[in-house]
């Protein structure tokens, strides 16, 4: 059996008395489709965090392609194929959608390089509007980040993940503050981008969770409450009493 991309081993997070993750064991095979849902204060972005290296667990281990990768910088998440996406937008608001992709692909050849002439980084250039092609910005190269919409620069953000050729995408809440046109947009881009690699999300849109998605991870106060395909999560007892009831 092919080994999974991601295993979460034991995970557990305390913020002091608080026990925000507790013992949380879940793998993620590779090319799929999955998200993590559970009510507020379920240990959903704090599970996100430890996964993504956004800070080590306080116990458990996390695998990476049979990679032991606990506590290690995150700097070197991306460099081993790991990229995220914020639900806080972080992009460069005054470069232009291409300066934000074109530096985002310098800084993936060259940490500290980011002052040579772009004259010289032709194909990291073609490599940018590439990009921008796949998230649906080709026609807003020229246009500065901050004069985009909130769903063009969540977009944008994406490019930058994917300008790490990432093997693991992960997103947190990407249709945060969407309209409906726009969501149905970053649903759609989701779908595709996980045609080409491992995709995992944090979402509370229930109905995106459910329509696009192979896997579901349900937690709830910090425990693994359930963990299946879409089907499955919804017709478990546990789950509609403690969430999907009340939402789906």
């Amino acid at each position: 059996m092919t080994p999974p991309i991601l295993a979460a081993e034991n995970l557990s997070m305390a913020f002091g008395r608080f026990l925000a993750l507790k013992n949380v064991t879940v793998s993620f095979d590779r090319n799929t489709l999955a998200a993590i849902i559970g009510p507020n204060g379920a240990g959903k972005s704090t599970f996100f965090n430890a996964i993504s290296g956004a800070f080590a667990p306080s116990s458990g281990r996390v695998i990476y392609e049979g990679r032991d990768i606990t506590g290690s910088p995150q700097h070197a998440f991306a460099r081993m194929g790991i990229a995220k996406s914020f639900q806080i937008t972080n992009v460069f608001p005054q470069l232009t959608t291409h300066e934000n992709v074109r530096v985002a692909c310098q800084m993936r050849r060259a940490r500290f390089d980011i002052l040579t002439p772009r004259e010289s980084l032709g194909d990291l250039s073609d490599k940018a509007d590439r990009l921008l092609g796949t998230v649906g910005l080709a026609g807003a190269r020229k246009r500065p980040a901050a004069d985009l919409a909130h769903g063009q620069q969540r977009g944008l953000e994406i490019a930058l993940a994917l300008a790490c050729d990432p093997k693991l995408l992960l997103l947190d809440e990407p249709t945060a503050g969407m309209s409906p046109e726009e969501t149905v947009g970053m649903m759609n881009l989701i779908v595709r981008l996980a045609a080409e690699r491992t995709v995992i999300l944090v979402e509370h849109k229930m109905k995106l969770v459910m329509g696009i998605c192979q896997r579901v991870i349900v937690l709830h106060h910090g425990e693994l409450l359930a963990d299946g395909s879409p089907e499955e999560v919804r017709a478990n007892t546990e789950v509609r009493r403690v969430y999907l009831g009340q939402n789906v």
